[in-house]
């Protein structure tokens, strides 16, 4: 349902043709490294594991990512950080090279991605996957899509897969009480309602005073 399906594997794999992790490093990502997000996120599109993104968009959402690249400069893999607001952060498009799985390069971008939204104080982080045995060693759980209506605003209502949804919805820390996307086609009784309306000028110019 999602617009970024994680797509990380959880192989223990040892092949030695595989590059190591142990070299691993991830940082974020920057413009010059868009190409190579672009190719990775639009190389599992096919079969339906991520939704095909235009080369634009990874552009403009840049700064959302991190990327994994090996000692000798290796692009690796690549991890995204949504923040929704301080209740709320999603993990998106964690995709790692089929050469790099099993070697711990998905596991050192979520770290990175947890450290980020620790950063910026965020309470909720989410993602949506279909592998979620991985993502209960780093303390996700699985919840129910309905409690996150900002992800269901913001993506699932417009998504092809609405009614063909396969993916697991997962949060690690307390569920948000509050949504800044709306209004929300799933209703949510128990949400904190944000107050609505305009905010008066202090000191009005000439073209709002009254006659």
């Amino acid at each position: 349902m999602s617009i970024f399906t994680t797509a990380i594997s959880d192989s223990t794999s040892t092949d030695s043709s595989r590059p190591r992790a142990l070299g691993t490093t991830v940082r974020r990502a920057r413009l010059q490294d868009a190409v190579n997000i672009f190719e990775l996120v639009n190389s599992l599109s096919g079969d339906g594991t991520l939704l095909r993104r235009n080369y634009a968009e990874i552009c403009e959402n840049v700064r959302d990512f991190h990327i994994a690249e090996s000692e000798a400069g290796v692009f690796l893999g690549c991890g995204a950080l949504h923040l929704y607001g301080p209740h709320l952060a999603e993990v998106r498009s964690i995709v790692v090279k089929p050469e790099a799985k099993g070697q711990g390069a998905g596991g050192k971008l979520l770290k990175a991605l947890l450290t980020e939204a620790e950063d910026q104080g965020v309470v909720c982080v989410s993602l949506f996957t279909r592998i979620p045995d991985f993502f209960f060693h780093f303390g996700f759980r699985t919840t129910d899509r309905t409690t996150l209506p900002d992800k269901i605003y913001k993506d699932c209502q417009l998504c092809p897969r609405l009614y063909a949804c396969d993916e697991v919805a997962m949060v690690r820390g307390p569920l948000p009480r509050m949504a800044v996307l709306g209004p929300s086609r799933i209703a949510q009784p128990e949400l904190v309602k944000l107050q609505t309306g305009t905010i008066p000028l202090l000191h009005p110019t000439p073209e709002t005073k009254q006659d």
